[in-house]
């Protein structure tokens, strides 16, 4: 008789700007999350990014449920970096010389539950 596999790994790796993707396909674990809540299926999911097999997106899928506060926080800092990035950009400024500027007034810096604030 066959043992039954008790554990599998979860085919998600960080990127060196902090990015969760899936195996080495480059897609980001925020859009397979995005496209989840916005109702697609994981059949649509894998359709709409060819790198991606299927059953890597349902463990995406999995881990995501399973981990739904810290994957949420996660996407909430994203959100932040990307808001970050756009700001920088707009003005013509690189994102240091940015948060060089926030600290220089102020303005804490957050990454996760750690400001950037108290470093300067």
């Amino acid at each position: 008789m066959e043992t039954l596999e008790t554990s599998q790994t979860i085919p998600l790796s960080r990127s060196d700007d902090g990015t969760i993707r899936l195996a080495d396909t480059g897609v980001s674990l925020d859009s397979i999350v995005l496209h989840f809540n916005l109702g697609a299926t994981a059949e649509e999911i894998a359709q709409k990014f060819p790198p991606v097999e299927l059953a890597d997106v349902y463990a995406a899928i999995t881990y995501y449920l399973t981990h739904r506060e810290v994957v949420e926080e996660y996407l909430r800092q994203q959100e932040l970096e990307g808001d970050k990035t756009q700001a920088a950009r707009f003005i013509g400024w690189s994102r240091p010389k940015l948060y060089r500027r926030m600290r220089h007034f102020g303005i804490p810096i957050q990454f996760g539950r750690r400001s950037l604030k108290s470093r300067s």
